[in-house]
């Protein structure tokens, strides 16, 4: 029985611009979503407590000065709250420590691991290990791509999921870590939670199946709990079967994998919160 219809907040404002989709993806997955624009995050760091589930959408948020969402992340982690001691990225510690849910986006991945909120090792969100540059073919690529799930992920939003097929929309979604010793960290310790494939799903550097040139072919991570998590495909660009890019061609059979990952996180909001 359902205590209660979680409550989800989207993220808005300064160059996001794939926050209706998320929004829409979010209602159909069975949230009661709000659109919250960036700046209030800050101006009211408490308002994030009164939801469950937390989405950082795509887009060029800031303009992507200084790199892609590194402008927002410095806000995030060095600009004092009003009222209160510490930064912004600490309160969203707080809120997944709570046993909530932390999804991001293209952009939103981006965010979060300048943030140091992914991957997370040592649960230390104080130091950025890793970054997402500019891929490898030195262009935006615009494509969808075959995924596939580490089986072995905490990744509370791909439980029970083994293959997707997502679409990019990227310019700088080469994930790579600081050195050879935290990517190791990375692998062994399973924050990859999702990987670029050829058709016939294995794991691979070549391109266009690797959009990007990423390191172990990662195109998602989470944290160690599995409740933080950042993938560059656009789960909100796949929630209705008419998405799909052959849809007037083939039987498209079985949910949207989109809406898969949203279903996940309701289901676990409305069993655990």
């Amino acid at each position: 029985m359902i205590k209660k219809r979680p409550k989800s907040l989207v993220l808005f404002g300064n160059g996001i611009n794939c926050e209706k989709e998320t929004y829409f993806a979010h209602k159909v997955a069975g949230f009661y979503p709000d659109l919250v624009y960036v700046n209030e995050l800050l101006e009211k760091p408490n308002l994030i407590h009164k939801y469950d589930f937390i989405t950082l959408p795509g887009g060029f948020l800031d303009g992507d000065d200084l790199g892609s969402a590194r402008a927002q992340a410095i806000k995030w982690k060095y600009q004092q709250l009003k009222g209160k001691e510490g930064f912004f990225v600490d309160e969203l510690v707080k809120f997944v420590a709570d046993g909530k849910l932390i999804l991001g986006i293209c952009n939103g991945f981006q965010l979060l691991v300048k943030c140091g909120l992914l991957p997370r090792l040592d649960e230390n969100h104080k130091d950025q290990v890793a970054t997402l540059t500019f891929n490898d073919s030195g262009r935006f690529e615009n494509r969808w791509v075959y995924l596939k799930v580490n089986k072995n992920s905490p990744c509370v939003f791909l439980q029970d999921l083994d293959r997707l097929y997502l679409p990019i929309r990227h310019g700088e979604g080469k994930f790579i870590s600081i050195n050879e010793k935290v990517l190791a960290r990375i692998r062994e310790e399973n924050h990859i939670a999702l990987q670029y494939t050829d058709k016939e799903g294995k794991v691979t550097q070549d391109y266009p199946y690797n959009p990007n040139g990423s390191q172990e072919a990662i195109a998602g991570i989470c944290d160690k709990i599995g409740r933080i998590c950042g993938l560059m495909p656009h789960p909100e660009a796949y929630f209705e079967k008419l998405h799909h890019p052959r849809w007037t061609r083939e039987e498209i059979e079985g949910e949207p994998d989109g809406l898969k990952i949203f279903k996940n996180a309701y289901s676990y909001c409305t069993e655990n919160l």
